[in-house]
């Protein structure tokens, strides 16, 4: 019984001192929404949700649009990058190779919505997100065939969740994607990608964590309860958490 004892306390001083080491040393996540191209009018009232949600969680973020970040020595001090609605090409050369190794050096990269609308003429960026937008639809309402409730940005949700949102169509989508939901093109108007429509998926590419989702156009998707689980389960995943 006193062994017994004697190793519940260990195990329990050996969570509290995890928890207290986690508290010191947060996971820290740069959010990128530089634009280039057209700009989402949701992006402040979603990097204000995005910033609460992610502190509530124990994430620091730090928010900036200036790319000149990834050729900064303090780089190295995140754990992840978010690319939220950006869009047209807002790399230089030297930027690119900066974020490329930044990535390769064992960090998370997560992008949503207009992710995909960047950067269409570097291949590189093309296969890391997994995509690229192509056009839209009308905002309406669509259901959503959730493939996989087992990962951590889509664990909360029902097998067809409905939502309101922008719906892309997408171009030279990757092959082997992990798959996480499709859209049912016959539930809303003007689709064009037909029966397999993918609208959110992970991969490891070059040793890269990666999440996207397409969701997020509309200032209120950020008031979904449901969005919101889906992009902190994201992130959580590209942190390896």
């Amino acid at each position: 019984m006193r062994k017994l004892i004697t190793l519940t306390l260990l195990i329990l001083i050996g969570v509290s001192a995890s928890f207290a080491t986690y508290a010191k040393n947060p996971k820290k996540v740069l959010l990128f929404t530089k634009t280039a191209a057209f700009r989402h009018d949701n992006i402040e009232e979603g990097v204000q949700v995005i910033k609460k949600l992610y502190k509530e969680n124990g994430i620091d973020v730090f928010h900036t649009e200036d790319a000149g970040i990834f050729l900064a020595d303090s780089l190295k001090n995140f754990d992840a990058v978010l690319f939220f609605s950006t869009t047209g090409n807002i790399l230089d050369e030297a930027q690119k190779n900066a974020f490329q190794k930044f990535l390769k050096s064992g960090k998370g990269f997560m992008g949503i919505h207009a992710a995909t609308d960047t950067e269409h003429e570097w291949p590189w960026y093309g296969q890391l997100v997994g995509g690229y937008f192509a056009s839209h639809p009308a905002v309406q309402e669509a259901k959503i065939n959730v493939l996989n409730r087992k990962h951590p940005a889509t664990k909360h949700l029902p097998k067809e969740w409905f939502h309101k949102d922008e719906w892309y169509d997408f171009s030279d989508v990757k092959p082997g994607l992990n798959i996480l939901m499709t859209l049912d093109e016959s539930s809303y108007k003007n689709g064009k990608m037909g029966d397999f429509h993918p609208i959110a998926w992970y991969q490891v590419f070059e040793g890269i964590k990666m999440f996207y989702t397409g969701l997020g156009h509309t200032k209120e998707s950020f008031q979904d309860a449901n969005f919101q689980k889906q992009i902190l389960g994201g992130i959580k995943y590209v942190l390896g958490k």
